[in-house]
């Protein structure tokens, strides 16, 4: 063979070693891309920059799966990556599921970033998740949910009575025990339900009432209840995730922190505009009374929590200990502030 030919086969050799080194992950998420996923958009931003894109993330939003079935997929490895609600199928996440109780008192973003990931650490969490043959990487913290309506403003408690709300989780419950009726619509099909009038009201964080739509329908909202919001979480297969080399393992870890830091500046921008919004679009903003809320928290926050505790407990998981966790870490998330 001479040196050209040589050179030739070389080059070949490289270029298929190459190939061969990259490494391509599936991520599953759903709707349009917004600030729920922002995080997972500069994730795979970072994690293509940190390894010379030897290792990119082709995100699909709903084109691997339904949001509902993407914990499943990534059980099977039908795909590396995905996101997630705990409500959605609550009986395959429950130890998560002490994050979607009502009325908290997480009252910032930062502050819902600490407590999830403290649970997410607990060995609870983690072997339930390991079932699933999953690993939680990051939360997608979103604010207390509100709810949009049509019709006349509900400002009273003794107004939700027979209210059809779109509302999951803790959520859902908690509306449920003042009278309301939630149903579980995903998010996708919010807007229609309401414009169809299947549901009066939807309880959404800010970024869903604008990517679904919800706020066009509505003609007012509520600034104030915050019931609680939902949970949900960034996930990976385990196998996937192992098979990794150490220098993705370290690109994809090392840009969790930057990754919601961008996710919590994008966020807040939305935020600071959201009044405007309300404005433009002719919605109502409805002040909730202090005494209302107090009703609110009273049938719904104490009695909820501690059915949770005591289902979750006969199942076999340390409840008490996973809601104590997130007590301690939103006080040890407002101490370090």
């Amino acid at each position: 063979m001479n040196t050209v030919a040589k050179l030739a086969a070389a080059a070949v050799a490289v270029s298929f070693a190459t190939e061969a080194a990259a490494t391509e992950w599936n991520v599953s998420v759903w709707g349009k891309r917004r600030a729920f996923t922002e995080h997972v958009e500069k994730l795979a931003e970072l994690v293509s920059e940190k390894t010379g894109g030897e290792f990119t993330m082709n995100i699909s939003y709903g084109g691997l799966s339904k949001n509902r079935e993407n914990l499943d997929g990534i059980s099977i490895g039908a795909f590396e990556m995905a996101q997630f609600c705990a409500g959605y199928h609550r009986d395959k996440n429950r130890a998560i599921t002490v994050l979607e109780l009502p009325f908290l008192g997480v009252n910032t973003l930062a502050e819902e970033v600490a407590v999830s990931h403290a649970v997410y650490e607990h060995p609870a969490v983690i072997d339930e998740m390991a079932q699933w043959n999953a690993k939680i990487i990051m939360t997608s913290p979103m604010p207390q949910y509100n709810i949009a309506g049509t019709g006349e403003p509900r400002d009273e408690l003794a107004e939700f009575a027979g209210m059809r709300v779109r509302a999951t989780g803790g959520i859902g419950e908690a509306f449920k025990a003042v009278g309301a009726v939630p149903t579980s619509v995903t998010s996708a099909e919010a807007f229609q339900a309401m414009q169809s009038g299947v549901v009066d009201t939807v309880a959404f964080a800010q970024h869903a009432h604008l990517s679904f739509g919800t706020i066009n329908e509505a003609t007012w909202w509520t600034a104030n209840l915050n019931p609680g919001t939902v949970n949900c979480p960034i996930v990976v297969n385990i196998d996937a995730y192992e098979a990794l080399s150490d220098k993705e393992r370290a690109a994809l870890d090392s840009s969790i922190p930057e990754s919601i830091d961008h996710y919590l500046a994008n966020y807040g921008e939305l935020l600071k505009k959201w009044d405007g919004i309300l404005a433009e679009k002719n919605v109502a903003k409805v002040e909730i009374s202090e005494a209302e809320i107090a009703a609110f928290r009273k049938v719904a926050a104490d009695p909820i929590r501690e059915k949770w505790i005591a289902d979750m407990t006969a199942q076999g998981l340390p409840a008490q200990e996973l809601y104590d966790l997130v007590v301690s870490s939103l006080e040890k998330a407002r101490m370090g502030n």
